[in-house]
């Protein structure tokens, strides 16, 4: 590695992402602590193998940091390839947990193969992205760009495992920092508020706030400018209502129960405190037990008596939220935020597009698992099963992320001379 590099790499940024290491592991150990449990290093209890993933992060990151950046451009069609082949493979070779084929099972250790296509994903946006005649206002790039995005998602949907899938929603992100126009991020609104919407009421109750709303939104228009036409307004009606007969078969055949009961749950239309509901539920106790300072390392009674399914993956934060509380909860949501805002400054003084649109997929994808997951915990969000990042029990999860840091970091330090 160049020793100069040392100077130039953003140590705030490798302070944020230690930090909130150390809360991972910090609090990984007290969701799985128990009278066997001797220390860290302990590689047969969670914590020691999430500690030993931290250390080949950080062996594989300072490799990361050696590479020149241009080996990334290059490597960028490889490694999306690489990466749909593994998914592929699990249909194969894959292991299932929890009705999911989405590991391979390595001695010991299992491998994730979604949480490495979201890295290499990135990496093949940036490179379409980047090339001298890409632009989101053209079909061409637009129907690259979808299927490099879709493939993946579709292969993990398949596994069946759709929470993974929606994360790549994150890519829009560095989409429409370049570019794609926020038409689409209306649509893609309008979509999901028609799927609550007929979910939520019976069919004739939905179709009538649907034909009100794009009534009220025409006779507003229609003020503002008397030469808006019907016929707009009528086709999306119709296509709207479509839409809205067609959600019932969707969500009943496209989405798995344990999937459906979750979306139930939140919306409203089922309360189970014991069923489907008992991980949300005791959630919500654990973090509301913990109050404004927390019960203290170890002392949580939920996290202690089990009674939060998956705490030490999935819902981690429950842990913070009990044990160092509303203070710790806070920390841990300003650590994330400083990151993320820290990575988009970073992303914006780059003089290559390539690497902004890189470093905005990264920002893009540590939000959005960091809102679904905090969200989830609280109640608000649906139960999808995505980590929160650097922070849950995975090593795939944190290889995946710690890396996407270490190439950002890499970015960065050479942005002023390509080497």
């Amino acid at each position: 590695m160049n020793n100069s590099i040392l100077y130039r790499l953003d140590w705030w940024l490798v302070l944020l992402y230690l930090l909130l290491v150390t809360v991972g592991i910090t609090n990984v150990y007290s969701a799985t602590y128990n009278d066997t449990l001797n220390s860290i290093f302990d590689f047969s209890q969670p914590v020691g193998k999430q500690f030993l993933f931290f250390l080949v992060s950080v062996f594989l990151g300072i490799i990361v940091l050696s590479l020149n950046v241009k080996f990334f451009e290059h490597f960028a069609n490889v490694s999306y390839f690489i990466s749909i082949l593994l998914l592929a493979g699990l249909f194969l070779f894959g292991k299932t947990v929890s009705g999911a084929t989405s590991w391979y099972n390595l001695g010991g250790f299992s491998l994730q193969p979604s949480e490495i296509a979201k890295l290499f994903t990135g990496l093949m946006i940036a490179g379409l992205l980047s090339k001298f005649q890409s632009d989101l206002k053209s079909i061409r790039t637009l129907f690259k760009v979808a299927c490099c995005l879709f493939i993946p998602a579709i292969l993990i949907v398949l596994q069946p495992d759709p929470g993974s899938a929606l994360v790549f929603l994150a890519f829009f992100f560095p989409l429409f920092r370049e570019g794609l126009n926020y038409s689409y991020f209306l649509i893609f609104l309008s979509l999901l508020a028609l799927f609550l919407i007929t979910l939520s009421f019976q069919i004739f109750i939905a179709i009538g706030i649907i034909c009100f709303l794009i009534f009220v939104v025409f006779f507003i228009l229609k003020r503002l400018n008397s030469k808006i036409k019907v016929w707009p307004f009528v086709l999306v009606l119709v296509l709207s209502v479509g839409y809205a007969l067609s959600v019932d078969y969707i969500f009943n055949n496209v989405f798995e129960q344990r999937h459906r009961d979750r979306i139930n749950i939140v919306i409203g239309k089922e309360v189970d405190t014991r069923g489907v509901g008992y991980n949300i539920n005791q959630s919500k106790i654990a973090i509301g037990s913990g109050g404004f300072m927390g019960k203290g390392f170890l002392e949580g009674t939920q996290t202690k008596g089990g009674f939060v399914p998956e705490q030490h993956t999935d819902y981690i934060f429950s842990t913070i939220g009990e044990e160092w509380g509303f203070l710790g909860g806070f920390f841990v949501i300003l650590l994330f935020c400083f990151l993320i805002l820290r990575i988009v400054i970073s992303a914006e003084r780059q003089n290559s597009k390539f690497r902004r649109v890189f470093s905005y997929s990264v920002a893009g994808l540590i939000f959005l698992h960091f809102f679904v997951n905090v969200g989830m915990t609280l109640g608000i969000v649906p139960t999808i099963g995505i980590p929160l990042p650097f922070i849950s029990y995975g090593g795939s999860s944190l290889l995946a992320f710690s890396i996407m840091i270490f190439i950002h970091l890499n970015f960065d330090a050479n942005r002023l001379n390509d080497w």
